[in-house]
């Protein structure tokens, strides 16, 4: 049996995945500056992030959310910097050991596209998991310390590793991430944005017009 031709929209979809990278990491106002330099530097290598902010549709289950999100992402970066007790509740929130679970199930169970898939996982010691999640003993960690711009060269350094394209050396991402971030208030003032936080969608639109104009 003859197989089929891809269609131009499948195309489109195949060429997706290898350029789409998962952000599974906290969500909390401590993190925010390694999330939104994270999100830059995808953006800035020529990739392009997802994460869970992305689409806040009532309609869909958070967990089918990742599913979907997972699926269609080649790429990972996964950070296990949270694992203090919650202040009120006293418990760990396992939201992102579990993400990293299913993206290296997707990796061991799915089909060839998905064996495809590659990930790094960060966290603020570099061998601190081994005293909390020792089943990934023998994976390399990165440590970023808590600081934003060590995230923006590990995230930097490990995209060109894995897909082997020519980017901009760390050193001159970080000139650009300062430079965005003294462009961002102008920026947020001109487009009628609060000075607050930004909503996931918003901010992206700023970085993409920014490093495209």
């Amino acid at each position: 049996m003859l197989a089929r031709s891809l269609t131009n929209g499948e195309r489109q979809a195949l060429t997706a995945t290898s350029d789409q990278v998962f952000i599974n990491c906290p969500f909390d106002a401590d993190y925010w500056p390694v999330f939104d330099a994270l999100v830059f530097t995808i953006y800035a290598c020529g990739f392009r992030p997802r994460c869970a902010l992305e689409l806040d549709d009532g309609s869909e289950a958070r967990i089918e959310k990742l599913y979907r999100i997972v699926g269609q992402c080649r790429y990972g970066i996964h950070d296990l910097s949270r694992t203090e007790l919650d202040a009120e509740s006293r418990l760990p929130r396992f939201n992102m050991p579990l993400e990293l679970g299913i993206f290296l199930g997707a990796k061991r169970y799915g089909g060839a596209e998905q064996k495809l898939k590659r990930c790094l996982i960060l966290d603020v010691e570099r061998y601190r998991f081994q005293r909390f999640i020792s089943d990934l003993a023998g994976m390399d960690i990165r440590d970023h310390g808590g600081d934003a711009r060590r995230a923006v060269q590990c995230a930097r350094d490990w995209i060109a590793n894995v897909s082997r394209r020519k980017l901009p050396g760390h050193r001159l991402l970080l000139d650009r991430w300062d430079e965005f971030n003294r462009d961002l208030p102008e920026m947020k003032r001109l487009s009628g944005l609060a000075e607050e936080r930004l909503p996931y969608a918003d901010y992206e639109q700023l970085i993409v017009g920014w490093l495209t104009r």
